[in-house]
């Protein structure tokens, strides 16, 4: 799991969002909205998705395209728990949260990292 969450308002454009995860080389961010209770997720694919439609990045927000009611995983659930629930919804991000409070979210790639750490990076100078 990551803890240091990277999060982001739902007012923000999709092209503002775009950038957001490239700079930070991530492929979801967790959306929190102060009027909606849980957070949400915004994705690649929900990225995808709308330029797929020939949508403007700058004129679509967050809002409009998030995942409102994103699948949670509690903190106390174990990795293979976390991957099934992720196997069998067909996403590649679970937000992870502990009595309905943000602690961080689980990616595909970070299950990779601990089931095949052989595939782990080589770090390069």
């Amino acid at each position: 799991m990551t803890g240091d969450v990277l999060t982001m308002t739902p007012g923000r454009s999709l092209r503002d969002a775009a950038k957001f995860m490239a700079d930070h080389n991530v492929g979801a961010v967790v959306i929190m909205d102060p009027e909606q209770p849980g957070p949400g997720i915004f994705t690649e694919r929900d990225l995808v998705r709308s330029i797929g439609k020939g949508e403007n990045p700058d004129d679509e927000h967050v809002a409009e395209h998030l995942t409102a009611h994103a699948a949670f995983a509690d903190i106390e659930w174990d990795l293979e728990e976390a991957a099934d629930t992720m196997a069998k919804g067909g996403f590649r991000h679970l937000v992870v949260v502990r009595h309905g409070e943000l602690c961080g979210i689980i990616s595909m790639r970070d299950i990779m990292r601990v089931w095949r750490p052989s595939a782990r990076p080589v770090a390069t100078s």
